[in-house]
């Protein structure tokens, strides 16, 4: 294939010569025939709970001597799972059938190089909103600005954020996962280069807010569109993705540390934006000319590009170097054909519908169906809610409280990349503590939560720049791995059916708490600074609490 292909380019199965092969000879992922034959019991009831009538079918047939290697033993499997879920649409049907197809092919180049590329949008996520704290002091000195007032800067931005995350959520559904892939960057990219112009506060503030609308699609996008290209045993990469976070936040602080300390007030701030937006727009780029990305095939599929959407899957496993047994054939045989042409492609309003219908009522029910799953469904909000506000109120201000002390700016921002450097690890940490023994998720999430609550309160009992600094440096630390296991462990609480619902109503409570913490900043402050650094530790031990009461794991 050439080195440069065009971005939006219409694939066709035929490109990708010498990947099908066909069924009875395809390799299967050995999960895959495990669950063959492992899943079903003898009442029909799956590994996941459900025992409705579809799924004590699918179990009986399961359970019968049926290949994984045949149409019948495919076709047994689908059953299984669209039982398990309850929805049995031909769309349904079909999108399964390309799980299972993606499952086969395995983690390979084109996965790994995804992996890297998605990891820019958590990576850019945190380079601005941390990029955005360490502007402040700038800020206020160069238009004359109250050292409270502009914190509302910060809330400009999560404004932008909000309103990404919601736009573009839905937008990938509309027009596509390539597109928006590519579009938020390139607004994060190019909105970050014009604020290093901006001729007064009201306009940094108006171009932070544009650029948080490219920034905040980051998140959804470029999660959604990773899972739909990554094979289900290799899930866990998923939680890897957060260890771009804390990169963010190291990078934004090395380049204000060489820039601010070192220039004018009214320039030095300039400089380290221009920078970020360079940085940004380099990151769109690199996604969108030396990385050719197919179109999801579960978006081709939902617009009644079938042929499309095959082709995807031929071509990750013509870049992955492997074979693939799927084709169109097998799509209609196993998955169903629609009575009416037409019919299988979804409208722009069925779509939205169907993004709306996530929050419905029907939706959000099965997760309050027992007293227990009720508990823990408010619990889990609730701990997002409360370090969704808690975070902010530390962490984007910090330059702000680190140089509050009349420290100089060099020691303020070399003292800022230090808690940076050592957040970092955090995150790593996080992906191996989360299946340690007797601790797990649950364990680590609260100790870590609990840790960094008590390390907020210790910053506050010395003025002195060497212990603020430990104490900033080590609540970067738990802090990490209490995100990186939190993002684990949100998922896993939810039923199956029901876990896009609960999680994507965590996450909205998340930046709706954010949105708020720069309004309590910059008013809890004007008679005590050191009283937002107090909530932020009282909202984190709260959610110490809430995360203790959570079921054992």
């Amino acid at each position: 294939m050439p080195f440069f292909i065009n971005p939006f380019k219409k694939h066709d199965a035929s490109e990708f010569e010498g990947v099908l092969v066909p069924l009875g000879e395809a390799p299967r992922h050995p999960s895959v025939v495990g669950t063959h034959h492992e899943r079903s019991g003898k009442n029909g009831t799956l590994a996941d709970g459900s025992s409705d009538k579809d799924a004590e079918r699918a179990s009986d047939r399961l359970s019968e001597d049926v290949s994984p290697y045949s149409i019948e033993g495919l076709r047994a499997e689908i059953d299984a799972d669209i039982g398990a879920s309850g929805i049995n649409a031909t769309y349904d049907r079909k999108s399964k059938i390309i799980n299972k197809a993606v499952q086969d092919i395995g983690m390979g180049r084109y996965n790994w190089q995804l992996f890297v590329l998605c990891g820019f949008g958590w990576f850019a996520d945190n380079l601005w909103l941390q990029g955005v704290a360490i502007t402040l002091p700038s800020l206020s000195k160069d238009f004359g600005v109250d050292s409270n007032r502009v914190r509302y800067t910060t809330c400009a931005l999560f404004l932008g954020l909000c309103l990404g995350a919601s736009i573009w959520g839905v937008a990938s559904d509309v027009i596509g996962r390539r597109f928006a892939f590519n579009a938020t960057l390139f607004l994060a990219g190019v909105f970050g280069l014009v604020v290093a112009a901006a001729p007064n506060w009201i306009a940094v503030c108006g171009l932070f807010a544009a650029l948080g609308t490219g920034v905040g699609g980051n998140l959804p996008v470029d999660g959604a569109l990773f899972l739909e290209f990554l094979p289900f045993a290799s899930g866990n990469l998923l939680t890897m993705l957060s260890v771009w976070w804390p990169v963010g936040q190291l990078i934004a602080s090395l380049v204000a540390w060489g820039f601010i300390p070192n220039y004018p007030a009214d320039k030095g701030w300039r400089y380290f934006t221009l920078t970020l937006g360079a940085i940004t727009f380099l990151m769109f780029v690199a996604r969108f000319f030396l990385f050719h990305l197919f179109e999801s095939p579960k978006f081709l599929l939902a617009h009644g590009r079938q042929s499309e959407s095959v082709a995807t899957v031929h071509g990750i496993a013509y870049k992955n170097k492997r074979r693939t047994w799927l084709t169109e054939d097998i799509l209609n045989e196993v998955g169903g054909v629609s009575e009416k042409r037409g019919t299988e492609k979804l409208s722009t309003q069925q779509i939205i519908r169907a993004q709306f219908q996530k929050f419905s009522t029907e939706r959000i029910a099965p997760l309050f169906h027992t007293r227990e799953l009720a508990i823990t469904t408010c619990l889990i909000w609730f701990c997002w809610t409360t370090i969704g506000m808690g975070y902010p109120l530390f962490n984007a201000f910090l330059p702000q409280y680190l140089g509050a002390n009349g420290e100089s700016t060099y020691i303020t921002y070399r003292n800022y990349a230090i808690t940076s450097i050592v957040g970092v690890p955090g995150s790593i940490l996080a992906c191996y503590t989360v299946d340690v023994k007797y601790i797990g998720r649950k364990g680590t999430m609260a100790i870590s939560t609990l840790l960094s609550g008590i390390f907020l309160f210790l910053f506050t009992v010395s003025k002195d720049s060497n212990v603020q600094v430990t104490f900033s440096s080590l609540e970067a630390f738990f802090q990490n791995i209490m995100y990186g296991v939190l993002y684990a462990y949100t998922p896993e609480v939810f039923p199956a059916p029901n876990r896009g619902t609960g999680t994507g109503i965590a996450s909205f409570l998340n930046r709706v708490a954010g949105l708020c913490a720069p309004i309590i900043g910059a008013n809890a402050a004007t008679g005590n600074p050191k009283v937002p650094i107090y909530v932020a530790g009282a909202l984190f031990l709260s959610a110490f609490v809430a995360m203790s009461v959570l079921a054992p794991n």
